[in-house]
């Protein structure tokens, strides 16, 4: 893959280069007038393939938060045209590398010295690259380390960026603007802490001793004196990311021992801890043939309000769904419903979020799940995509959902896809109030 010798980090050049994607993107559009011309049948397909590509292209060059929302969104696969999914999903761990040059003047900056002082080896080339920073191989005192280097002015740009992003999210994807909003400023808020690598190190470090119990999960240690405010120095953990493990063609019994330390992972830390690693896109796990699953990144971590969990996870229990007059106080609580709403408004959203409960909440309500049921994914797909036409959600005066509800349900959606992906049916424990 080619190497990426500078990043635009002002204001000016990264808004120009959004300015110039744009231009693109209005020039995609005109092409897809001009194909409907002579084919009124045409469809988007070949649009939205060409403004994934372009906006792709840019997002990779601008990296940061640009490219880190386009991550999210391929994993809110709901929101986006397959086109969109597939482009964007490589910014998980496959984007294009910062060059070597850059990397140094990092290490210059944070530790007064290159790389090659510090470690006795370490890899010119990124051997992963994502939206936020490129992790580098390294070798110290006997040991195989994983160096992860943030890119230069990523932190520095997360609000001007997300403000640029907002107009294409707009456009490209019908969303409804309050809503983005609301998006926006909760993914800003964890944006600047995913940029805080002394943060990430000792969240990691907290969250991997409260899990360290949980069978077949294994935890990098990581090494302070070598990590700095840009810079993440830990152990490399071996394993294959889940596309390239499926390849190996794994037993069922390996996946679903995979699937089953994945599903213990996220409860303990949702019902225990009350603290999450909310970022389960692919590029954040490692799969070995023996069925042990390595977590490897801690950058975004959302802390769950005491209230906010309360009120959340009462709403998995099938007999409250059937009590409005227990349901509906929870509804305000979570601001799924409003004082100003019309009778007529409340009875829609009431109705809505019923059969979303329901749908979403389904692994909740046995003992197992089978997330290798495709016609379940199929069922939310198709609420999802039946709901993102509805012009009384499109229009709404109202975000609907507490800000603290969007981090945990893509946590739970991000979770629910891998498993589906790795076909695996697990136990699906639960707290004892919770049954």
């Amino acid at each position: 893959m080619k190497e990426q010798g500078k990043i635009p980090v002002g204001k000016v050049s990264r808004a120009a280069k959004f300015v110039k994607t744009g231009a693109k993107v209005g020039g995609n559009y005109l092409k897809h007038y001009g194909r409907k011309l002579t084919d009124p049948k045409a469809g988007r397909e070949q649009l939205d393939k060409e403004n994934a590509e372009d906006i792709y292209d840019s997002l990779s060059e601008l990296k940061g938060s640009a490219l880190k929302v386009a991550q999210m969104l391929a994993m809110d696969k709901n929101l986006l045209p397959t086109a969109y999914q597939d482009k964007f999903a490589m910014s998980q761990y496959s984007a294009p590398p910062l060059s070597y040059p850059l990397v140094v003047k990092t290490f210059q900056n944070y530790f007064g010295a290159p790389p090659n002082a510090l470690f006795e080896t370490f890899t010119k080339s990124a051997v992963n690259a994502a939206s936020i920073g490129q992790v580098h191989r390294a070798e110290k005192d006997g040991k195989t380390l994983a160096v992860k280097v943030q890119y230069p002015g990523v932190a520095e740009s997360v609000k001007s960026d997300l403000k640029l992003v907002k107009p294409f999210a707009l456009r490209l994807f019908g969303l409804n603007e309050k809503e983005l909003d609301q998006y926006m400023d909760e993914v800003q808020s964890k944006l600047l802490e995913e940029t805080d690598y002394v943060l990430e190190v000792a969240r990691s470090k907290r969250i991997g001793e409260a899990c360290k119990d949980i069978p077949n999960l294994c935890f990098p240690n990581y090494y302070e004196e070598l990590s700095a405010a840009r810079v993440i120095t830990m152990d490399w953990v071996d394993g294959s990311h889940i596309r390239e493990f499926l390849e190996t063609n794994p037993s069922q019994e390996i996946k679903d021992q995979i699937g089953q330390a994945m599903w213990d992972f996220y409860h303990h830390q949702i019902h225990n801890l009350k603290e999450v690693h909310a970022d389960p896109h692919p590029g954040n796990f490692l799969m070995r043939p023996d069925g042990t699953l390595g977590i490897i990144d801690f950058g975004c971590v959302k802390e769950i309000p005491e209230d906010f969990y309360e009120a959340y996870f009462r709403l998995m229990s099938r007999d409250l769904i059937a009590d409005d007059e227990a349901l509906i106080p929870i509804l305000y609580h979570l601001n799924f419903i409003y004082e100003d709403d019309s009778e007529q408004e409340k009875k829609l959203y009431i109705s809505i979020f019923k059969e979303m409960t329901m749908l979403l909440g389904d692994p909740f309500h046995g003992e197992e799940f089978d997330f290798a049921d495709d016609k379940y994914f199929k069922k939310i797909y198709d609420l999802s995509e039946r709901l993102g036409n509805m012009k009384e959600l499109r229009n709404s005066k109202h975000p609907r959902g507490s800000r603290h509800g969007l981090y945990i349900n893509r946590t739970y959606f991000g979770l629910y896809q891998l498993l589906n992906m790795l076909g695996a049916k697990v136990i699906t424990t639960k707290p004892d109030w919770l049954r």
